[in-house]
């Protein structure tokens, strides 16, 4: 690979409103707008690595463009523009930088929670699971295994942590004390309608979608309701679990196209709480293998997701 990672965005003529594990969100001179760029960085455990994986951004943003476009009729989201051109005038001047990895979205007001929905169990619902027959606190049917398709989809809400802080698994009650009930209700419901019309059609495309991740906002204007919308990205490869369909068998762990074997490899390397910041306190980095590896991984998706439609 030639491609250099995007580890940091450098849009110096912008002021730059925060910066996460993967994006840098910009303020733009529409008071109703905000520059989303995704980075090439990547976290695995809450931990940013040190180097990145070269078009991850570009990977991101297009399946979350895709995904925006196919669910817009469940729920409207915070999408405007991906085209730099239709952008403001002060960002433009970044095109080479932006193009590809940018998305011009509505400014919402971020609600405080990670709408975890699960198909499937695995990953940490899997072992609340095998401690205490429950997943977020949520009873489930005895004698279940690893993998296996869970009666319903269920909604597993987790706390939004700050930048360097970990996400908590909560319960639905105190999900629902965090922001409200009918907020709860309605979010729950809708996340739940999501993952089931994406897991309809990643089942179709070889795929098994076994959780996501979605995020909310609210955006209000002087005489209307405030209206719920999508935020962030949709169904990527950091925010999912992908199986491939094909030689799916419950009983185990199936091999997947998300983080997970960069988690795999991170813990065989010596990771574990306590060492975040590396065995010699400077982060871990990917080894050449792991890079490419990964960006296969995420690549896949892409094409196995999108098809004739992946530009």
């Amino acid at each position: 690979m030639t491609e250099t990672a995007l580890i940091h965005s450098n849009l110096p003529g912008l002021t730059l409103l925060s910066k996460g594990k993967v994006r840098d969100i910009y303020a733009t001179s529409s008071p109703d707008h905000l520059l989303f760029v995704a980075s090439d960085r990547i976290s695995a455990y809450d931990v940013i690595l040190r180097n990145g994986v070269p078009g991850k951004g570009k990977v991101l943003t297009q399946i979350s463009l895709f995904w925006f476009d196919k669910l817009k009729d469940v729920i409207p989201n915070h999408f405007v523009t991906s085209n730099v051109d239709e952008m403001p005038a002060e960002v433009r001047q970044y095109k080479d930088q932006l193009e590809g990895r940018s998305m011009l979205v509505k400014k919402a007001k971020v609600v405080p929670l990670e709408a975890i929905v699960r198909g499937y169990l695995t990953g940490s619902g899997w072992a609340e699971y095998n401690r205490s027959g429950t997943v977020h606190g949520i009873q489930l049917p005895a004698g279940l295994v690893e993998s296996q398709k869970l009666p319903a989809p269920l909604f597993t809400p987790s706390t939004k942590a700050e930048q360097g802080a970990h996400d908590e698994n909560i319960s639905p009650e105190r999900a629902a004390k965090l922001i409200g009930q009918e907020l709860y209700d309605k979010i729950s419901s809708v996340a739940v309608e999501l993952y089931k019309k994406a897991a309809e059609y990643a089942e179709s495309r070889g795929l098994i979608l076994a959780d996501t991740k979605f995020e909310f906002g609210v955006v209000s204007s002087p005489g209307s309701p405030e209206t719920l919308l999508l935020i962030d990205e949709v169904l990527t490869p950091d925010s999912s679990r992908y199986w491939p369909l094909e030689g799916y068998a419950p009983g185990r762990g199936q091999p997947s196209f998300d983080k997970q074997y960069l988690r795999d490899w991170l813990v065989q390397t010596g990771f574990r709480k306590g060492l975040e910041e590396g065995p010699n306190g400077e982060g871990w980095a990917m080894t050449p293998e792991v890079i490419e590896g990964t960006r296969k991984r995420y690549v896949d998706v892409v094409k196995m997701l999108m098809g004739d439609e992946q530009k």
